[in-house]
């Protein structure tokens, strides 16, 4: 058994490709997850220069800006890149646009119905990919077509499934349920989780919360070194009467905390929310009244670095994990 299994691990490391990296064009099966506030062209291009995939989030973009930052990462990279796009989200139609015209390869969707554009996408020859939060989900989206699946657990920041299940528990279900490859998100940000992750299954790994905290990520200074001075347990998963929301546990989270104590509706927790604040804590660093999307694993992360240090790094950690 021993041998078998040291046997396996020297497979797993001497194998390059997998149907996800041949189905991306990239060298390392990592995503950059497109994060609002942070993953602007700079991150993307860093990331898609250092063998991964990265992905510029439109879902705190315009169309012309969507466009300038496609524009910018074509010009900063010869490799393969992406865009996430909330599906929800206003201008659907003129970013979708956008994309295709602008001949992106890779779509990553998340936050609506996969079967709206992935036929389109396709047309346009862009490879697809969803994130989903349960197994079911997952099924939904390998029937509308879509490439592969990011399942994501909800120890990541920012906006949540309602299932509350973890990445170790999440990955497992959603590989069994599809045939079509799986990406595993939710709490990554080392060699070791990586190599957990493809022991549970997955192809590949979608890392948030670690490049949001890079040199490249396009969040405030003040923001970033607030997150890489959290410890274990500052971070909590609230707004659950509007759209589950992990946050950092700073200023505006305990207003949020408040009104949930006193039973106030939804409608109340909209008005408290208001617009704009992901923008003022992630972007402009106010943690005051901003609202500070980051996740669980930001208590693994105590420094700023470079993306080409980072991925570095985890290239050496997971090789002597699988060692």
């Amino acid at each position: 058994m021993i041998d078998a299994i040291k046997s396996y691990r020297k497979l797993v490391i001497m194998t390059k490709t997998n149907r996800l990296t041949s189905l991306l064009g990239i060298e390392k099966p990592i995503i950059s997850g497109g994060m609002v506030w942070c993953s602007g062209w700079r991150l993307a291009a860093a990331v898609s220069n250092a063998g991964g995939l990265g992905l510029i989030g439109a879902g705190s973009m315009h169309p012309e800006t969507l466009l300038e930052h496609i524009q910018k990462c074509k010009q900063a990279t010869t490799r393969p890149f992406g865009v996430n796009v909330p599906l929800l989200y206003p201008e659907m139609d003129k970013m979708m646009q956008i994309i295709m015209d602008e001949k992106v390869p890779i779509v990553v969707t998340s936050a609506g119905n996969p079967k709206t554009w992935t036929g389109k996408l396709h047309e346009a020859g862009c490879k697809v990919l969803h994130v989903v939060s349960s197994a079911k989900f997952a099924q939904k989206a390998e029937a509308a077509g879509v490439d592969a699946i990011v399942a994501e657990g909800f120890e990541a920041g920012g906006h949540n499934g309602r299932e509350e299940t973890t990445t170790m528990c999440l990955i497992p279900s959603v590989v069994d349920a599809v045939k079509i490859p799986v990406v595993a998100a939710g709490g990554i940000a080392s060699g070791r989780a990586i190599a957990a992750a493809q022991c549970l299954g997955a192809e590949g790994v979608q890392i948030g919360t670690l490049f949001a905290l890079s040199e490249e990520s396009s969040a405030h200074p003040d923001f970033k070194q607030a997150c890489c001075a959290a410890g274990e347990g500052d971070t909590a998963l609230v707004l659950k009467k509007l759209a589950p929301t992990r946050l950092l546990k700073k200023g505006f989270w305990e207003q949020v905390v408040a009104a949930e104590d006193r039973g106030a509706s939804a409608e109340e927790m909209q008005a408290l929310l208001g617009k704009g604040r992901a923008k003022k804590g992630i972007f402009e660093g106010d943690l005051n009244e901003g609202e500070p999307e980051i996740g669980q694993v930001t208590a693994q992360i105590s420094s700023i670095r470079s993306v080409a240090e980072i991925m570095q790094t985890l290239s050496e950690e997971y090789d002597k994990v699988m060692s």
